[in-house]
């Protein structure tokens, strides 16, 4: 029986069950909305390394250990791993899980990439490839600066449009059975460019992804936005989830009753500085492990699309005048 829904969307046959789900974030994300429910908050930025990147791949071998932890699973019995960030070569996860000694698939999905891990981890654990995967993601704001934008030291201004990278990390265990929340189907998204080149403005270079995505959803499994309890993107921010719901609007479909964003959740826009909101791999991913699956796995959301947005930039991209398309992928949960 085919499980191809639509242009580009599975629905499995088999749904894979999310186990287990942990994250570990920085002190600023901790002070925020969300503080409460994350597993760990580490109030020193350098997680006890001398340098930002060696403190990202801390961050994810301290999520994934965790997240084993809760379901005791060791590293051996895990059969694969997927996972990826926004630095050069994936080194805070390649150097961060290395010692764990799992076979892995290294993902670059920029902030998009734990619905990416998410979606290949199901696409395997339904094909009957490994009855475990692990699927890991992180970002750090000193090390996504440092690398993107300018070095902390030189103190320059942030647009009110930008967005603020989050340091944290979310990883999640996935089996045949065994948990309360399954995703049940994936719609991978593609390349989508506006031609947007303001590198400070995620949101607008994103939305324009979140909504193809969205709507090819909607239309391969022939379904009206009430059909989620919620539909989540990752980190389009303020801004452009204003102008992912206009977008949306233009092909029919209005979602502002129902839409979520992980940006503007994580942090409080009020008190916390950070403009348009959150950002970066770790922004959807520790949302996700610590407001959104459980909520689906006590049943108060019985089924959500699960929306992580990237922005395709490097700085090579950026310095010979490209502009910034973005990429989201759609991972569709529900309780069980």
């Amino acid at each position: 029986m085919s499980q191809m829904t639509g242009q580009q969307s599975i629905q499995f046959e088999r749904a894979p069950h999310i186990i287990s789900a942990a994250s570990v974030v920085g002190k600023k994300e901790g002070e925020g909305p969300l503080g409460h429910k994350f597993d760990l908050i580490c109030e020193d930025a350098m997680f006890g390394e001398d340098s930002w990147e060696k403190a990202e791949s801390t961050l994810q071998k301290e999520a994934l250990q965790t997240a084993l932890g809760k379901v005791k699973l060791l590293p051996s019995e895990i059969r694969y791993l997927f996972g990826g960030d926004l630095l050069g070569q994936l080194i805070a996860t390649s150097f961060g899980v290395m010692d764990t000694n799992i076979p892995m698939f290294g993902l670059y999905g920029a902030c998009s990439t734990c619905g990416e891990s998410l979606a290949l981890g199901a696409m395997a654990v339904n094909a009957g490839y490994a009855d475990h995967v692990a699927a890991v993601t992180s970002s750090h704001f000193a090390s996504a600066e440092k690398q993107f934008r300018f070095p902390l030291d030189y103190g320059n201004q942030r647009p009110l449009a930008a967005t603020w990278t989050v340091t944290g990390s979310g990883a999640f265990v996935l089996a045949v059975k065994g948990g309360h929340a399954r995703i049940t189907g994936v719609t991978p998204g593609k390349v989508v460019d506006y031609g947007v080149k303001d590198s400070m403005n995620m949101g607008a270079c994103m939305a324009p992804a979140a909504c193809d995505t969205i709507y090819q959803n909607l239309m391969d499994f022939n379904r009206q936005p009430d059909a989620y309890d919620k539909i989540i993107t990752g980190d389009l921010g303020y801004v452009g989830q204003r102008i992912l719901i206009d977008l949306l609007k233009e092909k029919g479909f209005d979602i502002s009753g129902v839409h979520m964003d992980c940006g503007i959740e994580i942090f409080d826009r009020e008190t916390q500085d950070t403009h348009a909101g959150g950002s970066g791999c770790g922004c959807s991913a520790v949302t996700l492990a610590s407001m959104i699956l459980p909520k689906i796995e006590k049943g108060s959301w019985k089924r959500v699309l699960f929306v992580p947005t990237g922005a395709l930039l490097s700085t090579v991209s950026f310095n010979e005048g490209q502009s910034v398309p973005g990429i989201a992928h759609g991972v569709v949960i529900e309780h069980c």
